[in-house]
């Protein structure tokens, strides 16, 4: 079942010290544009044109990988607070400035002095980690125990401030990173409205994709995605319960990992699913990704899911890094893309299937979604039931702000012009009126749903599959408030979500200069299967392209 007939059956899909607030009176431009033309002065103008016209992006560390930075500042040719300070321009610049991509939603007031005291570190010879020292950012539903505000970008949310780090940050912290700010996301990770429009949040405003402006970034991940894709940090953490770290990683041209549920801890998190989510790598290279899930990983005493990790996480995902990974490998090619309504993004699937052959896989066709498509709805009331109950235990720890699901929808009524004025709340309202996860109705959809993993399983094991590659979504559709997001199709995302088994989209080409994804799955805890097979395919073909800033196409 695609993204958006998910979401419009009532089956769902997925989802410096200031406060970057930009809000839905910044412009209703839909197909029409980007930015309100008002805040586009002469000078921005023609910067724009020449930019569109040469395809370049002046930005001294465009494109650069962890390790290439890392490098740099060993080398003392770059240092973290020099980046940082680099990252937060680009940010003033080009995400609130002239192009006004709103995927950054806060910014770490101590983000300059994080960036001093690595530096003193590095200098003094202690380095935490593979990421010490390198600025990123992470999704608005992720708890972080310093000056920002963690709030799923709803205002009823806009004065909270986690008492501690979730697990994940902590991680991030011992690797050395440092959080240079938190991205927007679609309200309560695009589990709100049945119409909603993806990377849209009261509280944050509406992202845009960096290809094209009045495009979407698709969601709910949408900021950390635009975010790594215009260069305005190295790399950043996502969340995904169904899609919401895949899906905007391709509109947006990066590498999104979904990984194996429970080999990184929600505990922290903002939930939708206790079945479904996890937070999981955006980036711009298959290298990255794995670096950076190597710190992200781990066992939690707050998140039980995670013991089941506990020897099965790899010791170093840059590991599996081979060139060669295809090989010889069996990969099971889905199908019913090849018979897509839209006969360009077909031919590009079909050109990337080839090249696989050429790098040596051996393809065998299979039919996963005819199998796991049914299983939509039983996912929806899984997802519906597990909102209500995750959310409650969250709010419940919240000092200022709604304390519950019903406060929230409460609300949301009572501030209506800002928080409802293009889309309801459908979606939480139906939520908060199932019973709780005892029901018979609920245990039946859970088993249900999950039945998707015997499935996977299945196909995998009858045609002795590596893994199984799909186009990840189609190209991105106009922004619009009023309608809603639109239905691109070509969407892989359920078979692994319901699954909660990884998932890795890697750029596979572009359509009109609207990027769009390959994605490999494989079982439960197979990451380095398919991050060595991604980065296989990525090192071939080479198809990450900057973004051009275009205004429409």
């Amino acid at each position: 079942m695609n993204r958006r007939k998910f979401l419009r059956n009532g089956s769902l899909a997925a989802a410096a010290a200031v406060t970057v607030a930009g809000t839905a009176a910044t412009a209703l431009t839909g197909c029409g544009g980007g930015k309100d033309q008002s805040k586009t002065n002469s000078a921005d103008s023609a910067e724009l044109a020449a930019a569109e016209a040469t395809g370049r992006d002046e930005f001294e560390y465009s494109e650069f990988t962890i390790a290439e930075l890392q490098a740099a500042m060993k080398a003392g040719t770059l240092s973290s607070v020099k980046l940082t300070e680099l990252y937060l321009r680009r940010i003033s610049e080009i995400d609130q400035g002239r192009h006004d991509l709103l995927s950054v939603i806060e910014v770490n007031p101590e983000a300059m002095q994080l960036a001093e005291q690595m530096d003193k570190e590095r200098k003094a010879g202690k380095l935490r980690g593979s990421l010490h020292g390198i600025p990123i950012m992470i999704k608005d539903n992720i708890d972080t125990a310093d000056k920002m505000h963690t709030t799923a970008g709803s205002l009823a949310l806009e004065n909270h401030i986690a008492a501690k780090d979730a697990f994940v940050v902590s991680q991030l912290r011992k690797s050395g990173a440092i959080i240079l700010a938190k991205t927007n996301l679609s309200e309560w990770a695009n589990f709100r409205s049945t119409r909603s429009s993806s990377g849209w949040s009261s509280r944050g405003g509406q992202t845009r994709n960096p290809y094209v402006i009045n495009r979407s970034p698709c969601g709910s991940s949408a900021g950390s995605a635009v975010a790594v894709s215009a260069n305005l940090c190295t790399v950043a953490v996502g969340t995904e319960t169904d899609g919401s770290v895949v899906a905007p990683a391709s509109f947006c041209g990066i590498v999104g990992l979904k990984p194996t549920v429970g080999l990184v801890s929600r505990s922290g998190i903002i939930p939708i699913s206790a079945t479904q989510d996890t937070a999981g790598p955006m980036t711009r290279t298959v290298a990255d990704a794995a670096i950076l899930l190597n710190a992200m990983v781990g066992v939690d005493a707050a998140d039980a899911v995670t013991l089941n990790a506990k020897d099965k996480i790899a010791k170093d995902y840059t590991a599996f890094l081979n060139k060669d990974a295809l090989k010889g490998k069996r990969i099971g090619v889905e199908q019913s893309f090849l018979r897509g309504r839209q006969e360009e993004v077909v031919a590009l699937y079909q050109r990337e299937i080839d090249q696989l052959k050429k790098l040596g896989a051996n393809i065998v066709p299979v039919e996963l979604v005819k199998e796991t498509g049914p299983l939509g709805e039983a996912e929806f009331q899984v997802l519906l039931y597990e909102f209500k109950d995750g959310l409650n235990k969250y709010l419940a720890t919240v000092k200022n702000g709604v304390k519950s699901m019903t406060e929230l929808i409460e609300y949301n009524k009572k501030h209506a012009d800002k928080v409802l004025k293009y889309f309801k709340q459908e979606l939480v309202e139906m939520s908060n009126a199932k019973g709780d996860l005892k029901s018979s109705e609920y245990q039946q959809a859970l088993a249900k749903s999950t039945s998707a993993r015997a499935i996977i399983d299945r196909v995998l094991k009858e045609n002795q599959l590596d893994a199984i590659v799909g186009t990840s979504y189609g190209p991105a559709h106009c922004i619009d408030w009023v309608n809603g997001d639109q239905d691109p199709g070509f969407y892989f995302c359920p078979p692994a979500a319901m699954a909660g088994y990884p998932h890795i989209t890697v750029p596979m080409g572009d359509v009109h200069g609207l990027p769009l994804g390959l994605s490999f799955i494989a079982s439960g805890y197979q990451e380095g299967t398919i991050i060595g097979l991604a980065y296989a395919y990525e090192q071939a073909t080479k198809h990450r392209t900057i973004p051009r800033f275009k205004r429409s196409i």
